[in-house]
Protein backbone atom coordinates (compact mmCIF):
# COMPACT_ATOMS: atom_id res chain seq x y z
CA UNK A 1 0.00 0.00 0.00
CA UNK A 2 1.20 3.45 -0.59
CA UNK A 3 2.42 5.63 2.79
CA UNK A 4 4.54 8.27 4.01
CA UNK A 5 5.84 6.85 6.60
CA UNK A 6 8.99 5.20 6.52
CA UNK A 7 10.51 5.76 9.61
CA UNK A 8 10.31 4.11 13.06
CA UNK A 9 8.15 5.64 16.32
CA UNK A 10 10.94 6.28 18.60
CA UNK A 11 11.25 9.80 17.41
CA UNK A 12 8.32 12.69 17.49
CA UNK A 13 8.46 13.12 13.80
CA UNK A 14 8.21 9.81 13.11
CA UNK A 15 5.20 9.15 15.22
CA UNK A 16 3.61 12.26 14.17
CA UNK A 17 4.24 11.09 10.43
CA UNK A 18 2.92 7.41 11.35
CA UNK A 19 -0.26 8.68 13.08
CA UNK A 20 -0.77 11.13 9.86
CA UNK A 21 -0.28 8.31 7.63
CA UNK A 22 -2.98 5.81 9.19
CA UNK A 23 -5.38 8.33 9.21
CA UNK A 24 -5.27 10.13 6.42
CA UNK A 25 -3.59 7.64 3.96
CA UNK A 26 -4.80 4.30 5.74
CA UNK A 27 -8.48 5.84 5.94
CA UNK A 28 -8.08 5.34 9.95
CA UNK A 29 -9.89 8.66 10.32
CA UNK A 30 -12.92 6.76 9.64
CA UNK A 31 -11.92 4.27 11.99
CA UNK A 32 -12.04 6.30 15.26
CA UNK A 33 -15.88 6.12 15.23
CA UNK A 34 -16.80 3.01 13.42
CA UNK A 35 -15.03 -0.43 14.65
CA UNK A 36 -16.78 -3.06 12.62
CA UNK A 37 -16.71 -5.17 15.90
CA UNK A 38 -18.23 -8.90 16.41
CA UNK A 39 -18.18 -11.81 18.17
CA UNK A 40 -17.05 -14.66 16.70
CA UNK A 41 -17.31 -17.16 19.09
CA UNK A 42 -17.64 -15.55 22.71
CA UNK A 43 -14.38 -16.07 24.73
CA UNK A 44 -12.81 -17.26 22.19
CA UNK A 45 -12.82 -15.13 19.25
CA UNK A 46 -13.26 -11.63 18.00
CA UNK A 47 -13.09 -9.57 14.55
CA UNK A 48 -13.43 -5.94 13.75
CA UNK A 49 -11.50 -3.51 11.68
CA UNK A 50 -8.05 -2.73 11.98
CA UNK A 51 -8.36 -0.88 15.42
CA UNK A 52 -6.33 2.00 16.41
CA UNK A 53 -3.86 1.42 19.55
CA UNK A 54 -6.77 2.74 21.93
CA UNK A 55 -9.93 0.64 20.54
CA UNK A 56 -6.65 -2.23 20.78
CA UNK A 57 -6.33 -1.58 24.46
CA UNK A 58 -10.19 -0.97 25.17
CA UNK A 59 -10.85 -4.19 23.70
CA UNK A 60 -7.83 -6.11 25.44
CA UNK A 61 -9.33 -5.22 28.63
CA UNK A 62 -13.02 -5.94 28.31
CA UNK A 63 -12.30 -9.22 26.66
CA UNK A 64 -9.11 -10.18 28.21
CA UNK A 65 -7.41 -10.60 24.39
CA UNK A 66 -4.15 -12.69 24.13
CA UNK A 67 -3.65 -12.67 20.49
CA UNK A 68 -4.08 -10.28 17.47
CA UNK A 69 -4.15 -12.06 14.28
CA UNK A 70 -3.09 -9.37 11.24
CA UNK A 71 -4.67 -10.33 7.95
CA UNK A 72 -3.16 -6.94 5.95
CA UNK A 73 0.70 -8.80 6.43
CA UNK A 74 3.60 -7.06 7.34
CA UNK A 75 3.63 -3.99 5.76
CA UNK A 76 5.34 -0.29 7.18
CA UNK A 77 2.28 2.18 6.83
CA UNK A 78 1.48 3.82 9.84
CA UNK A 79 -1.14 1.70 10.96
CA UNK A 80 0.84 -1.44 10.89
CA UNK A 81 3.70 0.34 12.94
CA UNK A 82 1.15 1.82 15.65
CA UNK A 83 -0.57 -1.66 15.95
CA UNK A 84 2.64 -3.56 16.38
CA UNK A 85 3.57 -0.86 19.11
CA UNK A 86 0.18 -1.35 20.84
CA UNK A 87 0.19 -5.26 20.90
CA UNK A 88 4.02 -5.20 22.35
CA UNK A 89 2.74 -2.85 24.91
CA UNK A 90 -0.35 -5.02 25.43
CA UNK A 91 1.37 -8.31 25.79
CA UNK A 92 -0.46 -9.62 23.12
CA UNK A 93 1.13 -12.34 20.73
CA UNK A 94 1.32 -10.76 17.16
CA UNK A 95 0.82 -12.84 13.97
CA UNK A 96 0.29 -11.85 10.62
CA UNK A 97 -1.44 -14.20 8.76
CA UNK A 98 -2.17 -12.01 5.14
CA UNK A 99 -4.84 -12.53 2.73
CA UNK A 100 -6.30 -10.49 -0.03
CA UNK A 101 -9.86 -10.10 -0.69
CA UNK A 102 -9.90 -10.07 -4.43
CA UNK A 103 -8.32 -12.97 -5.22
CA UNK A 104 -8.89 -16.52 -4.73
CA UNK A 105 -6.86 -17.54 -1.24
CA UNK A 106 -3.86 -19.09 -1.82
CA UNK A 107 -3.08 -22.56 -0.51
CA UNK A 108 -0.40 -21.92 1.68
CA UNK A 109 -1.96 -18.47 3.21
CA UNK A 110 -5.02 -20.31 4.19
CA UNK A 111 -3.16 -22.86 5.60
CA UNK A 112 -0.74 -20.72 7.43
CA UNK A 113 -4.09 -19.15 8.86
CA UNK A 114 -5.36 -22.99 9.87
CA UNK A 115 -1.91 -23.36 11.99
CA UNK A 116 -2.38 -20.24 13.34
CA UNK A 117 -5.71 -20.60 14.90
CA UNK A 118 -4.72 -24.18 16.14
CA UNK A 119 -2.19 -22.96 17.93
CA UNK A 120 -2.98 -19.60 18.90
CA UNK A 121 -3.49 -17.89 22.70
CA UNK A 122 -7.12 -17.94 22.86
CA UNK A 123 -9.25 -14.86 23.28
CA UNK A 124 -7.84 -13.70 20.21
CA UNK A 125 -8.90 -10.89 17.89
CA UNK A 126 -8.67 -10.71 14.02
CA UNK A 127 -8.63 -7.95 11.62
CA UNK A 128 -8.28 -6.60 8.20
CA UNK A 129 -8.76 -2.91 6.95
CA UNK A 130 -12.18 -2.18 6.80
CA UNK A 131 -13.23 -5.69 8.74
CA UNK A 132 -15.57 -7.10 6.05
CA UNK A 133 -14.00 -9.29 3.62
CA UNK A 134 -10.99 -10.89 4.92
CA UNK A 135 -12.13 -10.86 8.79
CA UNK A 136 -15.32 -12.19 7.86
CA UNK A 137 -13.13 -15.06 5.65
CA UNK A 138 -11.00 -15.61 8.88
CA UNK A 139 -13.73 -16.13 11.20
CA UNK A 140 -15.65 -18.11 8.82
CA UNK A 141 -12.64 -20.84 8.72
CA UNK A 142 -12.11 -20.23 12.39
CA UNK A 143 -16.05 -21.58 12.37
CA UNK A 144 -15.01 -24.38 10.12
CA UNK A 145 -12.24 -25.68 12.08
CA UNK A 146 -14.71 -25.87 15.06
CA UNK A 147 -16.78 -27.94 13.23
CA UNK A 148 -19.52 -25.33 12.04
CA UNK A 149 -21.01 -25.98 8.94
CA UNK A 150 -20.28 -23.17 5.71
CA UNK A 151 -24.26 -22.43 5.95
CA UNK A 152 -23.66 -20.99 9.17
CA UNK A 153 -20.08 -19.99 8.76
CA UNK A 154 -20.50 -18.16 6.00
CA UNK A 155 -22.72 -15.49 7.28
CA UNK A 156 -19.08 -14.42 8.81
CA UNK A 157 -19.74 -12.70 4.96
CA UNK A 158 -22.22 -10.57 4.93
CA UNK A 159 -24.00 -7.18 4.12
CA UNK A 160 -23.77 -6.55 8.34
CA UNK A 161 -20.13 -6.66 7.69
CA UNK A 162 -20.08 -4.54 4.30
CA UNK A 163 -19.01 -7.36 2.75
CA UNK A 164 -19.77 -7.15 -1.16
CA UNK A 165 -20.85 -10.06 -2.55
CA UNK A 166 -21.18 -9.00 -6.64
CA UNK A 167 -17.50 -7.34 -6.16
CA UNK A 168 -14.21 -8.78 -6.66
CA UNK A 169 -14.59 -10.00 -3.13
CA UNK A 170 -17.22 -12.24 -3.69
CA UNK A 171 -14.60 -14.36 -4.38
CA UNK A 172 -14.48 -15.66 -0.70
CA UNK A 173 -17.99 -16.11 -0.44
CA UNK A 174 -17.34 -18.44 -3.55
CA UNK A 175 -14.18 -20.25 -1.67
CA UNK A 176 -16.63 -21.36 0.37
CA UNK A 177 -19.21 -22.82 -1.64
CA UNK A 178 -16.51 -24.63 -3.05
CA UNK A 179 -15.70 -26.35 -0.17
CA UNK A 180 -19.46 -26.70 0.54
CA UNK A 181 -20.32 -28.29 -2.87
CA UNK A 182 -16.79 -30.76 -2.74
CA UNK A 183 -15.94 -31.64 -0.02
CA UNK A 184 -18.06 -30.79 2.84
CA UNK A 185 -19.37 -34.06 4.89
CA UNK A 186 -16.92 -35.80 3.41
CA UNK A 187 -13.35 -34.32 3.58
CA UNK A 188 -12.83 -31.74 6.94
CA UNK A 189 -11.82 -28.37 5.66
CA UNK A 190 -8.39 -28.14 6.58
CA UNK A 191 -7.63 -31.55 4.66
CA UNK A 192 -10.06 -30.51 1.62
CA UNK A 193 -7.46 -27.12 1.62
CA UNK A 194 -4.72 -29.19 1.92
CA UNK A 195 -6.03 -31.65 -0.69
CA UNK A 196 -7.91 -30.83 -3.41
CA UNK A 197 -8.72 -27.26 -3.68
CA UNK A 198 -7.49 -24.87 -6.64
CA UNK A 199 -7.39 -21.77 -6.53
CA UNK A 200 -6.18 -21.04 -10.66
CA UNK A 201 -9.58 -22.82 -11.08
CA UNK A 202 -11.52 -20.49 -8.55
CA UNK A 203 -10.08 -16.97 -10.34
CA UNK A 204 -10.89 -17.89 -13.77
CA UNK A 205 -14.44 -18.69 -12.82
CA UNK A 206 -14.93 -15.30 -10.88
CA UNK A 207 -16.08 -12.06 -12.49
CA UNK A 208 -17.43 -9.16 -10.53
CA UNK A 209 -19.78 -6.29 -12.03
CA UNK A 210 -18.52 -3.19 -13.08
CA UNK A 211 -20.67 -0.91 -10.73
CA UNK A 212 -19.73 -3.44 -7.62
CA UNK A 213 -15.95 -3.47 -8.37
CA UNK A 214 -16.02 0.49 -8.80
CA UNK A 215 -17.33 0.81 -5.20
CA UNK A 216 -15.16 -1.85 -3.67
CA UNK A 217 -12.01 -0.70 -4.91
CA UNK A 218 -12.30 2.70 -6.12
CA UNK A 219 -14.67 3.95 -3.15
CA UNK A 220 -14.50 1.66 -0.18
CA UNK A 221 -10.72 1.36 -1.56
CA UNK A 222 -10.42 -2.43 -0.60
CA UNK A 223 -7.06 -4.48 -0.51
Amino acid sequence: MDSIFHGDLTTRRGRVTAWLDSLLVDHAVFRLAWSNFAVVVPGRLYRCNHPTPGRLAALTRRFGLKTLINLRGPYAGGSGALSREAAARLGLVFIDAPLKSRFAPPRARVLRLIEAMRAMREPALIHCKSGADRAGLAAAIFLLLKGETVARASAQLSWRFGHIAHADSGVLMAFLRLYEREAEGRLDFAEWVGTEYDPAALDRAGQAGPVARFINDRVLRRE
